[in-house]
């Protein structure tokens, strides 16, 4: 059916509302919900509202608690989530980190104890909208294996960058370091389908098209041993740089019982006129390159946010039900 994305936004709210979240809390998780689905994220939208709101009600996210925001130097920002949602915490930290940006050239913000921020490059087009470079980095739950192993070190581990110009963005990508998104298995898995080779291997480390012994087994990094490096920078800066929890530390990110999340995220706000007005001059020479080769795109480009979406039938009643 299709449904606007204000509704969207509304529902996902009430939905969260009623299972325990507050106000500020639910209305700053809904509007990342609702973000998702307007760009065709679907994995990073409605399809997570029954495990926020079962998560809510178990109490393996607080739903809440205020973030606590400090200062440890000039340049970087704190935003302690404790164990609450992601997108709330960042919100709270946002503005100093603008600010300590626009002081010092570049800053970061870290996020720490959240909840999984789901889509990481909500994060980042937030800071290129304030015109500033956004570079985000997030660990998870642990599904990806090392090249040549068969268990799950680290978690899909994306990152994310949004560059800003004249008002939009000139480049955003935001992407997993894995083969593919964990949730693409287990929609191949309930829709009885099979899965690329290259995707997975399974519990003996051998590449699987089959969703459930994917399942039982990881998820490869994209590139092999290069995508396994980026994955492995994302998670130190993650973890290591706000305190938070190793992927190898998080049960299942969907799983409604047991201890909360506790994931961190990183992130690098840089001003691009820091060193000179030269950026716009040499990113605009690359975009001409690649615009001038008929089908080749800079990422992020062409992005339109839609105002009504297609949500499945059962999926919008389960969203519904929720917020009743």
């Amino acid at each position: 059916m299709k449904v606007s994305v204000d509704e969207i936004f509304e529902t996902s709210q009430a939905a969260l509302l009623k299972h325990g979240a507050g106000p500020a809390q639910a209305r700053a998780v809904a509007k990342a919900v609702a973000r998702a689905e307007a760009l065709g994220n679907i994995i990073c939208g409605l399809y997570y509202v029954e495990s926020y709101c079962t998560q809510l009600t178990s109490g393996r996210v607080n739903g809440t608690v205020e973030p606590v925001v400090s200062t440890p130097r000039a340049g970087s920002i704190m935003a302690d989530a404790r164990f609450g949602f992601a997108q709330p915490a960042f919100d709270a930290g946002l503005e100093a980190a603008i600010e300590a940006c626009r002081t010092n050239g570049v800053a970061t913000l870290s996020v720490a104890h959240a909840h999984t921020c789901t889509s990481l490059g909500y994060f980042t087009e937030q800071i290129g909208a304030a015109g500033l470079i956004g570079m985000g980095f997030t660990n998870a739950s642990p599904v990806v294996a090392p090249p040549c192993g068969n268990k799950a070190v680290i978690g899909t581990n994306p990152f994310a960058m949004s560059v800003p110009g004249d008002g939009k963005l000139l480049m955003h990508f935001d992407f997993s370091t894995s083969a593919v998104a964990l949730g693409k298995i287990t929609m191949a898995k309930a829709a009885g389908e099979s899965i690329p080779l290259g995707w997975a291997v399974d519990a003996e480390g051998q590449p699987t098209t089959d969703p459930e012994a994917a399942l039982r087994g990881a998820l490869v990094s994209a590139g092999g041993y290069k995508g396994w490096g980026f994955g492995l920078m994302v998670e130190i800066l993650a973890a290591g740089m706000t305190g938070s929890v190793n992927s190898l530390d998080v049960s299942g990110l969907k799983v409604p019982d047991g201890p909360p999340h506790g994931l961190g995220q990183f992130y690098i706000l840089i001003d691009p006129a820091t060193h000179g007005d030269h950026f716009a001059e040499r990113f605009a020479r690359v975009a001409e390159a690649v615009a001038a080769q008929e089908g080749a795109r800079i990422p992020g480009v062409n992005r339109v946010a839609m105002n009504e979406v297609d949500v499945p039938d059962a999926l919008w009643d389960l969203v519904s039900g929720l917020a009743a």
